[in-house]
């Protein structure tokens, strides 16, 4: 490997991948980020376009890449189920056709290659807490399962490259992330809360709210990803990466309330179909193999996402696109 690695992040204007981005070049990186902008924006990494060992590129990882590369972060595709349920074909398509691609690009230039798979991998589970060695329990026909399939489908192909051509990959099963430039309207609980209590708006929990989750701030995650990618060979995954730390939607719901001192009222809808009823990581692999594990408290990135979110609403475009309710 070069001194100054040469690593290209796919989906790298999202919200994960502008996170990386910056962490990347902060230690040294010449770094490629490559997005096709459908749920990325280009404003996420506008304060790295100036930076010296920073590209931007506008591409779909459904069509092939030709690139010298050390290092590869798989993480294009739309993770909210608003907009990967937009156009499901092409959900599958950027989880297949994407891995496939980015395993060819790596096996051509010898490069190491990380998957950012999913939580979803496990679909609505009947073991808690998830642990990487259960096979989930997935429908594989529902309206989730272009996200569900693609990404099992991109870890089958990840772990045969790996057996097939010797080729260096890692697996990542990413939980519940949250913090700066999330979307505002993705539809996921943490911003629909967080944008909702700024508007004073009714928040939408569905069924009792009794359902959990498991929220792990960008930060962490990304710290997690790192580690991954800097293990030995030995160290493939699949390994869970998120917070052990489970709370309810409605004391989120309540948090949230409480810290921006809206008036927002909590109203209920009928949960949506396959909608996880918990969701927690065994992050023990994680702990063991990567040293890691979350140090932040939900109250802290809260605030900053807050923060955030109170900064981006001060915008007009984005307050006029928010002026209907969220599509759900």
């Amino acid at each position: 490997m070069h001194l100054q690695p040469r690593v290209l992040v796919t989906g790298g204007s999202g919200f994960l991948g502008s996170h990386l981005c910056e962490r990347l070049l902060e230690q040294g990186a010449n770094v490629l980020c490559l997005d096709n902008f459908f749920t990325g924006t280009r404003q996420n990494v506008e304060h790295l376009l100036d930076h010296k060992h920073f590209e931007l590129v506008r591409h779909d990882v459904t069509f092939p890449y030709y690139v010298e590369v050390d290092e590869i972060y798989n993480l294009a595709c739309p993770a909210s189920p608003i907009h990967y349920q937009h156009d499901p074909v092409q959900t599958t398509k950027t989880s297949v056709h994407g891995a496939i691609n980015m395993l060819g690009l790596a096996k051509r230039v010898k490069a190491k290659i990380l998957q950012a798979s999913t939580s979803e991998v496990y679909g609505d589970p009947n073991v808690h807490p998830q642990t990487e060695d259960y096979w989930g329990h997935v429908n594989p026909i529902g309206p989730r399962s272009c996200y569900d399939e693609g990404k099992r489908c991109a870890e089958t192909l990840f772990f045969d490259y790996h057996r097939q051509h010797k080729l260096r990959i890692k697996v990542a099963r990413i939980f519940n992330t949250y913090g700066p430039r999330m979307h505002p309207n993705d539809g996921r609980v943490v911003s629909n809360f967080i944008v909702q209590s700024l508007l004073n708006r009714d928040i939408t929990v569905y069924g009792e709210g009794s359902q959990t989750r498991s929220f792990c701030y960008v930060d962490d995650l990304v710290d997690g990803l790192m580690r991954l990618m800097g293990t030995g060979d030995a160290v493939t995954g699949p390994i869970n990466i998120g917070n052990p730390t489970e709370f309810t939607i409605l004391e989120l719901a309540t948090m949230v309330i409480e810290m921006t001192g809206s008036r927002s009222k909590i109203v209920r809808r009928p949960l949506p179909e396959n909608d996880p009823r918990q969701r927690r990581p065994d992050i023990s692999k994680a702990q063991e193999h990567l040293g890691w594990q979350p140090k932040t408290q939900l109250q802290e990135g809260l605030a900053r996402t807050i923060a955030y979110f109170e900064q981006l609403l001060t915008q007009e475009g984005i307050k006029a696109s928010l002026a209907k309710e969220p599509a759900v």
